[in-house]
């Protein structure tokens, strides 16, 4: 499978890079976009704030221009958090998407979005401050209504980035679950 993966509003930390690897290693193409071109941040506000700076408009746009060259060959659109909603909107704008597989985010749904059975897995720590129960719900309705077909995870316990052992959210048990469902899930497609 061609996987697109995008980082979170840290940046193109190590754990990226390393989930890059364990999805090459299990025989799938992987490019990581470096869409805050090498700046790490070392906080969520940090890097929220350069976001904010950056702007909405030329992150896409950043994102759009990372998956263009291979988009022809059918992507799986993935990300974390921040990147997680990047990929959520490249995906249900890219009619020869594969699937998408969100770790800890989604994003809004366009009242208009319109997919044809598009897989999605989605993997969230529950609780989660950045991805309430009510909005979970609202989202998850919406992608349905979109046509999307939906699995969501959820890791009780778990910190908000749970996948990165670089951050004190990091879950080990909760992190190994996910990569197992998700490579089964990218191995189903």
């Amino acid at each position: 499978m061609n996987v697109m993966l995008f980082h979170s509003t840290y940046g193109l930390r190590p754990a990226v890079r390393d989930a890059a690897d364990r999805l090459r290693d299990a025989g799938h193409e992987v490019w990581t976009p470096d869409l805050f071109e090498g700046r790490v941040f070392e906080s969520v506000e940090e890097g929220r704030d350069f976001k904010d700076e950056l702007g909405k408009d030329e992150l896409l746009k950043r994102a759009i221009l990372a998956a263009a060259p291979y988009s022809e060959r059918g992507l799986v659109y993935a990300g974390f958090s921040l990147g997680a909603a990047t990929a959520q909107t490249l995906a249900l704008g890219d009619d020869k998407a594969r699937g998408l597989l969100l770790l800890h985010g989604t994003s809004d749904i366009a009242e208009n979005a319109s997919v044809d059975e598009l897989p999605v897995q989605l993997h969230v720590a529950e609780p989660d401050a950045f991805e309430p129960d009510d909005w979970l719900s609202a989202w998850y309705l919406q992608m349905r209504k979109a046509g999307a077909d939906v699995e969501v995870y959820r890791y009780a316990g778990a910190g908000h980035l749970y996948t990165d052992p670089g951050l004190p959210d990091y879950d080990e048990e909760a992190a190994e679950a996910t990569w197992r469902v998700a490579l089964g899930f990218l191995d189903s497609l």
